[in-house]
C-alpha cells in the first residue's frame, strides 16, 4: 500500500479530521474522473489512495471523519444525476399534488441530505456518534430569521441521528447556536470568517452547553465546529481596495498568511478559553511553487488538532502538485513575516476582522464576505427551486 498525501497530513495529530466536503453522492464519479486523468501508470495507485478517503463497501474504515455540503453542492449533486432525480421528484410531485413549490424544492433538499446522511451513517455508528455527519445547511435566504431557522434546524436534525445543522455566522445566527445546542443538536458554523464571529458562536456554543446541563440534556452526541471559510475573506475585492486606498500592494502571499494568521489566533483563542467548538478550516487555495516545490501553505501551515473539509478543489492538487508533501504541526506556530502584519494593521477590513471584538455582533451581516456568501448560497437554493418548479411543469402537462 502506497501512503497517500492525505494520510501523511493526518499522521500530525491523532485528533486531526479530514471531511469530504460535497455530497457523498458524487464521490464515486469524482473518483473516476480523477482516475480516468491521470497517467496510465498512476492510475491503479491513485484508485487505490482515493478509494481509502471513503471506502464505499465498509464506510467505517473510511479515512474521512466527516462531510460538509451546502445549496451550491446540493444543487451539483441532483444535476450530476439528472435521470435519477427527474424520476424521484416527479413522483414526489405526483404524490402529493397540493405543495407549493417551495415545499417540493424543501423535500428535495431533505432527500438529498438523508441520501448522503445514510452513506456517513456506519462511521457514525462505528464511532459512538463522535465521528460520521453531515451538515445540512439551513436555508440561507432565512439568515435574518432566527425562529424559522430553529424550526427548520429541527427538521433537518430529525432527518438522521447523525446530521450536523449548519447555521450562519449572522447576527441572528448567534442565538440560534446557542438555542440548538441547549437542545442538543450538534452544528456547524458556516457563513463565518473573522474572529469576531467565531469568538460570538463559540461563546453562543459554550453558553447553550450550560443550558443544557443544567436542563439535564443528553450532550452525549453533541458536538460543534466552526468553519472559518478562508479564501473567502481573503479574496474579497474590498481588501485591495482599501489596501490601495493607502498605497498599499498586497502580494499573494500577504494574503495567504492574513487567513493563516487568523486561523491560528482563532484555534489558540479556542483553547485557551476551554470553549467545546473545534475549528474547521474550508475555502483552502493551493500554492505557492517555492524552490521547485509546489507547496499547499492554507493546509500546510494550520496542521494540527482541527477540521479540515476537503472539496475537489482542494484534494485535486494536493494529489497532482503536492504527492511528494510532508507535514509537521504548525498550528501554534507565530511565523507570520511582521512585514505581512504591518501592511495588514494599517487596513479596516483586516482591522475588523482578526480582533475578537473588531465587530459587535449586529455588524456580522454587513461584512462584505458574509453578504457576497449568503448571496451565492441563496442563489443557488433559488436554483434547486427553480429545477423543482421546471419539474412540477413536465409533470402537470
Amino acid at each position: 500500500m502506497t501512503e497517500s498525501v492525505l494520510e501523511r497530513l493526518t499522521r500530525v495529530h491523532p485528533d486531526m479530521e479530514i471531511w469530504w466536503d460535497s455530497s457523498p453522492l458524487v464521490f464515486q464519479s469524482w473518483v473516476k474522473k480523477m482516475v480516468d486523468a491521470a497517467p496510465p501508470a498512476k492510475q491503479a495507485v491513485l484508485e487505490e489512495q482515493l478509494n481509502r478517503i471513503y471506502v464505499v463497501n465498509d464506510p467505517a474504515q473510511s479515512l474521512v471523519r466527516g462531510c460538509t455540503t451546502n445549496p451550491p453542492l446540493s444543487l451539483t449533486a441532483v444535476k450530476s444525476d439528472l435521470s435519477t432525480w427527474n424520476e424521484w421528484v416527479d413522483d414526489l410531485i405526483r404524490s402529493n399534488g397540493n405543495l407549493s413549490r417551495y415545499e417540493y424544492f424543501w423535500l428535495t433538499y431533505k432527500e438529498v441530505i438523508r441520501r448522503g446522511a445514510e452513506m456517513m451513517l456506519p462511521i457514525w455508528k462505528a464511532s459512538g456518534g463522535r465521528f460520521g455527519y453531515i451538515s445540512g445547511q439551513l436555508d440561507p435566504r432565512l439568515i435574518t430569521e432566527s425562529e424559522k431557522m430553529i424550526e427548520m434546524a429541527k427538521e433537518i436534525r430529525a432527518i438522521s441521528p447523525n446530521v450536523m445543522i449548519k447555521v450562519p455566522a449572522s447576527t441572528q445566527g448567534v442565538d440560534v447556536v446557542r438555542a440548538l445546542t441547549a437542545m442538543a443538536i450538534p452544528t456547524n458554523v458556516t457563513t463565518c470568517f473573522t474572529l469576531p464571529q467565531i469568538w460570538a458562536v463559540a461563546n453562543a456554543a459554550k453558553e447553550g452547553v450550560a443550558i443544557a446541563e443544567k436542563n439535564k440534556v443528553d450532550l452525549g452526541k453533541w458536538r460543534a465546529v466552526i468553519t472559518m471559510m478562508i479564501g473567502r475573506l481573503t479574496e474579497h475585492p474590498v481588501l485591495d481596495q482599501q489596501a490601495a486606498r493607502r498605497g498599499i500592494t498586497l502580494s499573494w502571499s500577504d494574503k495567504h498568511w492574513l487567513g493563516i494568521y487568523i486561523f491560528r489566533k482563532a484555534f489558540k483563542l479556542l483553547k485557551e478559553n476551554a470553549l467545546p467548538s473545534k475549528m474547521l478550516a474550508c475555502s483552502m487555495r493551493d500554492g505557492p511553487l517555492v524552490g521547485g516545490k509546489y507547496h499547499f501553505w492554507d493546509v500546510e501551515k494550520i496542521a494540527g488538532d482541527i477540521v479540515y473539509t476537503m472539496p475537489p478543489y482542494v484534494l485535486e492538487p494536493l494529489f497532482q502538485k503536492c504527492e511528494d508533501l510532508t507535514f509537521r504541526e504548525e498550528i501554534l506556530n507565530d511565523d507570520v513575516p511582521p512585514k505581512v502584519l504591518r501592511k495588514m494593521s494599517k487596513i479596516p477590513f483586516v482591522l475588523q476582522s482578526w480582533d475578537e471584538n473588531g465587530m459587535e455582533v449586529d455588524q456580522f451581516n454587513l461584512h462584505p464576505s458574509t453578504i457576497a456568501t449568503a448571496d451565492a448560497f441563496s442563489q443557488a437554493s433559488a436554483g434547486l427551486e427553480a429545477y423543482v418548479g421546471e419539474r412540477m411543469a413536465v409533470v402537470k402537462k
